[in-house]
């Protein structure tokens, strides 16, 4: 502290306070791998979970917020690119993409969620009168020795209602989902007979619809019952969504591979590529931050922010899917030969900028994005 001119007096000098100083390392040295991952082992969700949907908006029309795809393989495109001040403007660039085969998917029923303080609870839930064996498979482990009972008495008060001349047998509890719920999810399945993957039992998820009161949410659903939803009618060309899937499975791996560790000196006793010290004396534990071997792939992972750059209509609809303006060769979506490990592309697909997590065949759940696309500019 100076000392103040006008009065000649001195201001006090503060006391140096004692702080305890703790050992500090030499150089920075950031961990290897993530802990935003852990565990780190095979999911228990092998066909992909839909932790979060959109939020939800009134004002819009009621829509289905997702759509099951299966992942058929990668080509690439080349485009032009319109990016001003960008180097690449005006210039053709090749970029990865992956194609996923998206046959329609069957609703086949609703679940009616109440809001509680502990989170949603379900409280209601209406099927459709006929399902198909496809979706049945998916409620027996052995189809072909079981009796195939399921949804036959539930089937039966359907078809004894239209007899009496009644429109719909659930009628009451249509109603308590429009009076109670605040949450509407419909249940669909795929139709994996038209993809060729050597399945024959559908997979089965709920999927949220979105916008409009609880009851026009009902009604539309109740109008998509035991009907054809298309991959057209969820998404449209350049919008932006999330994928959801398991990653493709590596088996069991070392530290080096696993985390990212260096591996030791070239001398090293009993191999080198290790964790040298797994932790301290004490705490007498080996704490979960320290890299381990273990399992590696088939994670569960959500992917955002993927662009859509094509739906394709299928071969019946349309034999040239594959062309463009500036590309007028006939051709369809699969190359020559088929796709690897897949075959060919029959039905409607996406074409995805980018990679998709999993192999081929494997299901991957695409999503609307959760968050609205705002423009830098």
């Amino acid at each position: 502290f100076r000392s103040l001119k006008g009065n000649g007096k001195q201001l006090p000098r503060p006391r140096s306070k004692q702080i305890a100083t703790m050992s500090h390392r030499k150089f920075e040295r950031p961990r290897h791998g993530s802990l935003g991952f852990l565990p780190r082992k095979r999911t228990r969700h092998h066909h992909g979970k839909i932790k979060s949907f959109p939020k939800d908006d009134e004002s819009k029309p009621p829509h289905l917020t997702a759509f099951m795809t299966y992942k058929a393989g990668m080509t690439h495109i080349v485009r032009d690119v319109d990016k001003p001040g960008s180097k690449l403007h005006k210039k053709e660039v090749v970029e990865p993409v992956t194609i996923l085969e998206s046959p329609p998917m069957v609703v086949v029923g609703f679940v009616g969620y109440v809001e509680t303080p502990r989170g949603l609870r379900a409280l209601t839930s209406v099927w459709a009168g006929h399902l198909s064996d496809e979706c049945k498979r998916r409620f027996y482990k052995s189809w072909h020795s079981s009796k195939k009972k399921a949804f036959t008495k539930y089937q039966k008060r359907w078809s004894e209602a239209s007899k009496d001349g009644k429109e719909n047998p659930m009628a009451a509890e249509v109603e308590r989902a429009k009076k109670y719920c605040q949450v509407i999810r419909a249940i669909c399945h795929t139709q994996v007979g038209k993809v060729k993957i050597g399945q024959k039992k559908a997979h089965i998820k709920e999927i949220q619809v979105n916008g409009g009161t609880t009851e026009k949410k009902v009604d539309f659903i109740m109008g998509l019952f035991e009907q054809e939803v298309k991959i057209a009618d969820v998404f449209s060309q350049d919008e932006m969504v999330d994928t959801i899937g398991a990653t493709k499975g590596k088996g069991i791996a070392g530290v080096v591979t696993r985390w990212g560790v260096t591996r030791l000196t070239r001398k090293t006793h009993r191999g080198l590529r290790k964790v040298a010290c797994i932790g301290s004396w004490h705490p007498a534990r080996v704490s979960f931050q320290v890299p381990r071997s273990g399992q590696r792939g088939y994670h569960h992972r959500t992917e955002i922010n993927k662009k859509i750059y094509r739906i394709g209509k299928s071969l019946k609809e349309d034999a040239n899917n594959a062309c463009t303006e500036n590309d007028l060769t006939e051709k369809a979506i699969t190359p020559m030969g088929g796709f690897s490990h897949y075959g060919t592309v029959n039905e409607d697909f996406v074409m995805l900028k980018g990679t998709v997590a999993g192999p081929r065949k494997r299901i991957i759940t695409m999503r609307k994005s959760l968050l609205p696309q705002v423009s830098r500019r």
